[in-house]
């Protein structure tokens, strides 16, 4: 019914069946993954009125399982993508896979499935940090290059007094490229096309 991916491995299609409704894979070398794909097969959907919330495990420093919500599985919404690189260090959260035991690997984590009412679904909140970033890799290639830019072109500041007389060079005064960062930040953060127009 379900599947998993993370990038340079084999995809995973046979999830371990741990209670009737919930299913569980396992994460080896967990502490190199960035991300993980979690999807239906579409050979069986989901019953009417149910879906699939999506669960990270990992052993805290003592050993035990810390399991957080990372989002949901629907018939609607059959594949959805988790940042889990920056949970490895958060709080865990409340779940339905009681005190199910990790491998004995100390690296192995494990993605769980629990299949449950639609209803129930829409009021957990996953944590924030696995959504995959809402901003677009333009976007925030866009933000950094301006970063960048402003950091560079003001380490070349100076003050009248420490200029040198070149007939040769051009000056552009500090708070000119301040006022066109801002502009352009201000905008960005309107409308991230803005510039097509």
């Amino acid at each position: 019914m379900f599947g998993c991916l993370v990038a340079g491995r084999l995809v995973q299609a046979a999830p371990q069946q741990v209670a009737e409704d919930k299913f569980v894979f396992d994460l080896p070398d967990y502490e190199n993954i960035n991300h993980v794909v979690v999807f239906m097969l579409g050979t069986i959907p989901f019953p009417e009125g149910m879906g699939g919330s999506v669960y990270f495990c990992y052993p805290d420093q003592s050993g035990m399982a810390v399991w957080q919500l990372l989002g949901f599985v629907t018939n609607e919404k059959p594949s959805a993508i988790f940042k889990i690189s920056g949970l490895k260090s958060g709080k865990g959260s409340q779940h339905p896979f009681g005190a199910m035991n990790l491998p004995q690997t100390p690296t192995a984590a494990q993605i769980g499935i629990s299949v449950e009412l639609l209803e129930s679904l829409a009021q957990q909140t996953p944590v924030a940090s696995a959504a995959v970033s809402s901003v677009d890799s333009f976007t925030e290639f866009t933000q950094k290059m301006l970063d960048n830019f402003y950091n560079f072109a003001s380490s070349f500041a100076v003050t009248q007094a420490q200029m040198t007389p070149n007939p040769s060079e051009a000056f552009i005064p500090a708070n000119v490229v301040l006022k066109w960062y801002e502009n352009f930040q201000r905008r960005l953060t309107q409308n991230p096309l803005f510039w097509k127009t």
